[in-house]
């Protein structure tokens, strides 16, 4: 695995965003939170549906710009660039989504291409060779010419992978990448990620609700509560007493898994039931 260093790769200071209800009622989707991510880690966002964790993550790329505070990823504040240098900032935060957001119409070596072609660096040779590389590192060097309609759930997020890493970024950004996957392709996912980590030294920061997920992937967690982050801990740490449920139970299955039915979601379904 990539050795993460003292300085952060990652700077949120004091960040805080709002939203405006339909019916006009102000919503506070992260309070003023702070968070560095050390270069290398592999980091966890975890917390129950509607508490601000993929909120939090998209402020990491300004997708979602901050009402307050400052963003800062390998040295640079993004909150300070112009909308040019901010686009340049960009190519070095890859992020894949929940669905995969593909293009369908076009082939899996189109889609790993699509951000090589728009910034117009690279010639054909190149983004050819750029293209079949993340794709092999993905483990799909034979779907180059497939469409994402022929592709299984896992292997559209392969596709995203390999898409984000196109650009050779320097962070991950993982929001709830395994959610419409089943556990065996889950598991594999995975595994894909950490061998990403371990070869690219790519900085990983994934949000989810499925503790499983953070326990196989992650070296730190940080559960959001109500738009904050309640704690934060590094996984192995199983002696800790966390001071929130979701923490209590992560270390819980951490420190001795439980039998499950092979479906990683339920794991967390299983683990709040028995709070309840």
């Amino acid at each position: 695995m990539a050795t993460a260093s003292d300085e952060p790769l990652i700077r949120l200071d004091n960040v805080s965003k709002r939203f405006v209800l339909p019916d006009g009622r102000p919503f506070d989707a992260v309070h003023p939170t702070s968070l560095d991510i050390p270069r290398g880690d592999v980091f966890g966002l975890v917390g129950k549906s509607g508490a601000g964790k993929s909120t939090l993550l998209r402020l990491v790329n300004l997708l979602e710009r901050p009402d307050q505070g400052r963003v800062f990823v390998a040295g640079r504040e993004l909150t300070a660039l112009d909308k040019r240098a901010l686009r340049e900032a960009r190519q070095h935060i890859g992020m894949i989504f929940q669905q995969f957001n593909l293009l369908q119409n076009a082939t899996v070596a189109e889609n790993v291409a699509f951000p090589l072609r728009i910034h117009g660096r690279h010639g054909a040779a190149q983004i050819d060779a750029r293209v079949r590389e993340c794709l092999a590192l993905v483990g799909i060097a034979d779907k180059l010419h497939s469409h994402p309609a022929q592709l299984s759930g896992g292997q559209k997020q392969r596709v995203a992978i390999a898409r984000a890493l196109a650009s050779r970024p320097d962070v991950l950004l993982c929001d709830e990448p395994t959610s419409a996957l089943d556990a065996e392709t889950t598991e594999s996912l995975l595994a894909t990620l950490r061998d990403i980590n371990a070869q690219l030294g790519v900085t990983i920061v994934i949000v989810t609700h499925e503790l499983p997920v953070v326990t196989a992937l992650c070296r730190q967690v940080a559960v959001v509560e109500e738009g904050r982050i309640a704690e934060r801990f590094a996984v192995d740490d199983t002696s800790r007493l966390p001071v929130t449920r979701l923490g209590r139970d992560l270390v819980r299955l951490k420190a001795s898994p439980a039998p499950h039915d092979g479906n990683p979601r339920h794991d967390l379904d299983r683990l709040e039931a028995a709070h309840a």
